[in-house]
């Protein structure tokens, strides 16, 4: 049988990770206006506002509706941010919620940085999901360099294992 992971795990961890970078800079809006040239941005909420502006665009191009014009995604909150995450996850739990869906079609889709690009609706799924956490670790040192420490365990492997006793017993 071949291996696969469950979407609801990818999807999980994704939120969760948005969850909780919303939640730290709730409590450190400082972040925002950290210098950051991850990908262009000047600061870490332009770099935050691309990942979620990625999310949704991907998100809408899946359902076959227009796309958000990437400047209109906001950044100035992290409540602002953030529901722009939560937007393209409803988009994507309602595909899925779809039998009838095909995850296999290939569809062409232009990109900001690579040009016409084309791909099935699953490896652009994928792609949402794995995008941002590659994204927010570049984003865990940016922001322990400025000595706010994020404080939770950030790997995959924690999105269903369980500690069976403390570290170091």
């Amino acid at each position: 049988m071949p291996l696969s992971i469950p979407i609801d795990d990818l999807i999980r961890w994704n939120n969760d990770t948005a969850t909780r970078w919303r939640d730290l800079i709730r409590a450190h809006p400082e972040i925002l206006s950290l210098a950051c040239d991850i990908r262009g941005a000047q600061n870490a909420a332009q770099l935050l506002q691309h990942i979620v502006a990625v999310e949704l665009r991907y998100a809408e191009r899946l359902a076959g509706t227009p796309e958000t014009d990437y400047d209109s995604v906001s950044c100035g909150t992290a409540d602002e941010i953030f529901a722009t995450h939560v937007r393209a996850l409803d988009m994507l739990r309602a595909l899925l919620a779809d039998d009838s869906y095909d995850w296999e079609r290939e569809v062409d889709f232009a990109t900001l940085s690579m040009g016409k690009l084309r791909a099935t609706r699953r490896d652009i799924l994928l792609h949402l999901l794995f995008h941002g956490i590659r994204h927010y670790a570049q984003l865990a040192t940016l922001v322990r360099s400025a000595g706010i420490k994020p404080g939770w365990p950030m790997d995959f492997l924690f999105v269903n294992a369980r500690q069976v006793s403390p570290p170091g017993s």
